[in-house]
Order: structure tokens, then C-alpha cells, then sequence
């Protein structure tokens, strides 16, 4: 069955899904983000009464809602291409992973989408108060939004709350509250939520800068750096708390992908994290090459990051696919053979149950139910096949970690220089603001590539391979519509930028 696959057609699949998903997360976190600075600058108008809050609210309004617009395209086509591209994927876990969606569709999307057209278009229509209201419920329903899709992102990273249907060689879903509960689903939310407002908050402190830099529109850039920089710098400290929680997370359900994130190869007792390293990408596992060509480590951090404890063991790329017996770990070329044999009785199942043979489906089954926890592993040709790209993990995880660590400063200096009422005269303070603003989305997608890249080769975390998820389309469908999907994001996403700094240009408008 393996070797029908067609990985070329497969990998042209991950690119396209790749592309989506990384170009319609440019949109969404600032989506996250600025709908709550929205709704502190408008509770700011309404308390005061004072206009220019007022003011300022509509023009970073209007730059939301270009955003809004083309983030709802991109994730509309993200979403089809689980029915076009990985339909395999979507017949056996669609109970579970549909759900989740389903739900944000449903609920959150329409919450969101409703009270945005009272929001943008109800100044003059509605009171105050229900104006504010209206900012508030697009700010809660677009975090809701993000809330069901990371639940469904959470259950692919760490599956609970199924079991599986012989009868339908599907996952069906048990306890919706597992789902909905997944811890790393909740890390996952935290983390990414709290991110994308560190994100949004470096856009209003970086185009502040610039009209400061211009000498324009003082007040109102003033007044934006101050909000936005407190709760930038409140969200940020919130990203390292859930970061770690996100860490722990990991180390419990996708031990390789921790391993890949800090290029660790031989797994250790007092385990140090790398603040700085070059990987050396000729590794493979089990050969005598150094993983890291150089490295900077912080003694013993890893150990706490993973298991709570400084004295524990981290467990390596080898010991992950070779096995370790001092810390009972199972190779992956064990858990490979029982998914064959997984595999293997699930066909015999199948068999039985067609000839009416109820003794032999009974054998089968019990067969099926000893090793159906590696039932995923059967479509795996070696135990390195269990291994992610490491180079890309650990370089994307580092850097997202680098730039985390840049921003509290950056608001603190914001912040500081404000109170000082001196931030006027810091020109070099309002480059590195404008700075932030590329940087911050070079965090944001590096954290994504982290969680995504580092769980390769799983498509639901060892239970189902990228490799088997596919839809049974041909190459060339696959590559034309990469590009067509290349041509058309790349086009919306000149679009915005255009929009965008055309009415950053014209600024606030005047009353």
C-alpha cells in the first residue's frame, strides 16, 4: 500500500497547504490583535467623551477592516483544501476534526461577522454604548474563531477523546469535552492568542512611529503608543509563561518535535537549551556526526522546560527512533512493525466480517486492539522516517524565541520615553518601532513553522502520516493550482499593502 503512494503529488500537496496556511496567517494575527486594541481605544472615547479617541479608533478601524477582508478569503480557501487535497484525512478523523470547525462557522464566525458591519458602519447609527458593544463582540468573536481552530490544530498535535471504528477505519470522536479540553489545545490557544496581540500591538507602535518620525499627527500617535505598548508588553509577558506551558506540552506528546527544536540527537540528564547553534544538516540519526556544529547552551534548562525538573532525562532524536531500555523507550522500528501487524489484522477484520466469519473477526479484532496505538507507524518505511526537518525546526524555533525576548524591550522603551515626554525627539526609537513591524510577523510565521514543520511526518500525531492523507489527484492538478493559489494570494497580499499604505499616508481623517 506504501509503495502506491505517489510523494511527489503528496509533497506538492504540504506546499500548497503550506503556502495557504502561511500566507493566510498573515492576516489573521493582526485580525486577534487589533480587534482588541479597537475595543480599548473605543471604551477610552466613550468614558472621556473626547473626540480625538474617537478619531483615532475610525482610522485604526479602517485598516482592520481591509485586513479582515482578505484574511476571510485566504482561510475560506485553507479550509476547502481539506476537502480537495486531503480528502483520506477528512474520511477518517472528519467526525473530530470537523466538529471543532463546524463550530466556528457556526457560532463564532457568525458572532464575529454580525456585530463587524454594526461596528464599521454604525457610528452614526446606533448609541455609543451599543457602538462599543458591537467593537467588543468582534473582538470576542474573533478570538472564539481562533479559539475552534486551535482546539482542531490541538486534537491533530495531541489526539484524545476518539477511538477507532474497525467497521469504518475512522476516528470517531468519545468525549467532546477531551477535544475541547486538550491541554495542548489550551497552550496552543494562549500562546497563539497572546502572540498575535504582541504582533498587532508592534503594527500600532511601528506606524505611530512613523507619523512621529514625519512629525504628523502627534497626539494621536502618541496616545496609540501608549495603549498599545502597555498591552503589548502585558500579552508579551503572557507569551512566555504559555510558551513554556507550550514546551511542557510538547516534551509530554511530541517528544521528536522538542528534540528537533533544540537539535538534540542524544538524549540527556540535566539537559541545557541552546540559545545560540549552527546545525549541522548533514546529521542523520545513528551516524557518529556532531548534531550542532557550534553552540551556545543555558545549563540544565531544558530539563525544567520539559519535565518540571532539572535532574530529568530529555529524550534525543536516537533514543526516540532507536529506542532507549534505561528509560523505557520503544524504537520506532518496533512501533513500525506493530502497526503493520495493525494494519495487517485490520485487513484480516475486514475479511472476516465480509465472509461472515465470526471466530476469525473475533481474532482479528484482538489483534487489532493490542496494537492499533501504532496502527499510523505501519505506513512508515524506517524508524528515520519518524524524524522532522531538523534544521528548519530548530532554526525557526530560535528565532521566534530571539525575537520574543526584543519586543518587551522595545516596549519598555517606548513606554519609558513616553512617561519622559521625550519620545518626540527619539528618532532612532521610532526606526527600530518601524523595524518591529516585519519582525513581528517573522516571529509569528516562525512559530507556526515550529508546530507544524516539527510534527512531520504526522498528519494526526502517530496515529495518521502525511504520506497516507492525501486525495488521489494527480501531480499536475496539485501544481496548477499551487501556482494559481501562489498567483492569487501574492496578488491579495500587494493589494493590502497598497490599501493599506495609502490610507496610512492620508491618516486620521479630520472631523
Amino acid at each position: 500500500m506504501v509503495e502506491q503512494i505517489d510523494l511527489t503529488q503528496v509533497n506538492w500537496a504540504r506546499a500548497q497547504f503550506a503556502l495557504t496556511a502561511l500566507y493566510h496567517w498573515i492576516f489573521v494575527p493582526l485580525t486577534l490583535g487589533l480587534s482588541f486594541l479597537l475595543a480599548f481605544f473605543e471604551t477610552i472615547y466613550v468614558r472621556t467623551g473626547n473626540e480625538e479617541w474617537k478619531r483615532l479608533t475610525k482610522f485604526w478601524m479602517t485598516l482592520f477592516a481591509i485586513n479582515f477582508a482578505i484574511g476571510v478569503a485566504t482561510g475560506i480557501i485553507l479550509e476547502f483544501q481539506f476537502g480537495t487535497n486531503w480528502s483520506n484525512y477528512s474520511w477518517i478523523v472528519g467526525d473530530i476534526f470537523g466538529a471543532p470547525l463546524a463550530i466556528e462557522g457556526i457560532f463564532a464566525f457568525f458572532l464575529e461577522a454580525t456585530f463587524f458591519a454594526m461596528m464599521f458602519f454604525g457610528w452614526d447609527r446606533v448609541s455609543k454604548r451599543m457602538h462599543l458593544f458591537s467593537t467588543w463582540m468582534v473582538a470576542i468573536g474573533s478570538n472564539l474563531s481562533a479559539l475552534w481552530i486551535l482546539v482542531a490544530n490541538g486534537w491533530m498535535q495531541n489526539p484524545v477523546g476518539m477511538a477507532f471504528n474497525p467497521d469504518t477505519a475512522r476516528f470517531e470522536m468519545e468525549s467532546f469535552s477531551e477535544v475541547l479540553f486538550n491541554p495542548v489545545a489550551i497552550s496552543k490557544f494562549t500562546h497563539t492568542t497572546s502572540s498575535s496581540f504582541v504582533l498587532a500591538s508592534l503594527f500600532v507602535v511601528g506606524i505611530s512611529s512613523w507619523y512621529l518620525l514625519k512629525g504628523r499627527h502627534i497626539l494621536m500617535a502618541k496616545r496609540s503608543i501608549v495603549v498599545a505598548s502597555v498591552f503589548g508588553f502585558v500579552a508579551v509577558a503572557y507569551v512566555g509563561l504559555s510558551g513554556d506551558e507550550a514546551a511542557y506540552e510538547v516534551a509530554q506528546h511530541q517528544p521528536m518535535k522538542l528534540a528537533a527544536m533544540e537539535g538534540l540527537y542524544d538524549g540527556e540528564v540535566n539537559a541545557g537549551a541552546i540559545a545560540l547553534g549552527i546545525v549541522n544538516s548533514q546529521k542523520i540519526a545513528g551516524d557518529t556526526q556532531e548534531g550542532m556544529l557550534v553552540e551556545v547552551k543555558v545549563p540544565f534548562v531544558l530539563s525544567l522546560l520539559a519535565n518540571r525538573k532539572f535532574n530529568s532525562f530529555v529524550p534525543g532524536i536516537n533514543d526516540l527512533v532507536f529506542g532507549n531500555e534505561e528509560y523505557g523507550i520503544v524504537s520506532a522500528a518496533s512501533r513500525i512493525e506493530n502497526g503493520k501487524k495493525a494494519i495487517a489484522a485490520l485487513a484480516a477484520y475486514k475479511e472476516a466480517r465480509n465472509n461472515n466469519d465470526d471466530t476469525a473477526s473475533k481474532q482479528a479484532l484482538v489483534k487489532l486492539n493490542t496494537y492499533k496505538d501504532d496502527i499510523g507507524y505501519g505506513y512508515l518505511q524506517s524508524g528515520v522516517d519518524t524524524v522532522p526537518p531538523v534544521a528548519t525546526t530548530f532554526y525557526a524555533f530560535h528565532v521566534m524565541v530571539i525575537l520574543g525576548t526584543l519586543f518587551p524591550l522595545v516596549f519598555l522603551a517606548f513606554l519609558y520615553y513616553i512617561y519622559k515626554d521625550e519620545v518626540e525627539k527619539k528618532g532612532w526609537l521610532h526606526i527600530v518601532g518601524l523595524c518591529c513591524i516585519p519582525l513581528a510577523w517573522v516571529a509569528s510565521e516562525a512559530g507556526w513553522i515550529v508546530a507544524e514543520v516539527g510534527r512531520q511526518p504526522w498528519a494526526i500525531q502517530d496515529l495518521l502520516p502525511v504520506r497516507v492523507s492525501n486525495t488521489n489527484l494527480t501531480t499536475g492538478t496539485v501544481q496548477t493550482t499551487f501556482f494559481m493559489f501562489l498567483f492569487l494570494f501574492t496578488l491579495l497580499l500587494i493589494a493590502e499593502i497598497r490599501i493599506m499604505l495609502t490610507q496610512i499616508k492620508k491618516g486620521p481623517e479630520e472631523d
